[in-house]
């Protein structure tokens, strides 16, 4: 049977799984039973705003399968492009070097399987599943043993319901369904928050948050 959107148009029967996350989201934001949550977050130090990971902690009785496309973490310009990739457990994600020198990929952490790809040259991709769960957030912190100030961070989530905060400490997560939930901000050098929300069918939820220093 179709669907009819908020619009009431009809909705042609789709294969969630194999959407990618953004159309999800944007399919559940048609449907007439999903929410909107933006906001800012904000800090001590203003280029501390950016790169905090704002979540959904949990959505009680849904599973999400990964998505089968791969995402992408680029070594670019001696940097991990992005510093700050959430993704969904079970995603693949792709690291490809794209500077005219030797790079290579590893973590010591648990959380992301304590891998080493090895070093690779330009235009070449090695590539990880991330599939641990955890109750909050599981980070893991991504180096390489050619170039130490080089780092970034995989945060893996247990849902799609996530946004990077920007330059401003600005968000958006599109297609929440309605109800009620914890929202937590995650950040490599702050101290994670959460805060209770209530997303409304098609209903735009305004938060704002304040992160400090870790203790």
């Amino acid at each position: 049977m179709r669907r009819k959107n908020a619009t009431g148009r009809r909705l042609a029967p789709v294969a969630l799984r194999s959407l990618p996350l953004a159309a999800l989201a944007v399919l559940l934001a048609q449907d007439g039973t999903s929410g909107t949550i933006v906001g800012e977050v904000s800090t001590k130090s203003v280029k501390n705003r950016q790169n905090a990971v704002v979540y959904i902690e949990s959505v009680p009785g849904k599973k999400f399968p990964p998505p089968p496309e791969h995402v992408l973490m680029d070594q670019k310009g001696l940097s991990f492009v992005p510093h700050v990739l959430p993704l969904l457990s079970g995603t693949t994600v792709d690291f490809r070097n794209s500077d005219n020198v030797m790079h290579n990929v590893f973590t010591p952490d648990e959380i992301g399987d304590k891998f080493n790809l090895g070093s690779w040259p330009q235009g070449q991709v090695r590539s990880h599943t991330f599939t641990k769960t955890c109750a909050k957030a599981c980070e893991a912190v991504m180096l390489c043993n050619v170039h130490p100030e080089m780092e970034a961070y995989i945060v893996i989530l247990t849902n799609p319901y996530f946004a990077v905060t920007d330059e401003e400490g600005r968000f958006t997560i599109a297609g929440v369904p309605a109800g009620d939930y914890t929202l937590r901000i995650w950040h490599a050098r702050l101290a994670e928050t959460s805060q209770a929300i209530t997303v409304g069918a098609e209903d735009t939820v305004t938060v704002k948050a304040q992160l400090t220093l870790k203790r």
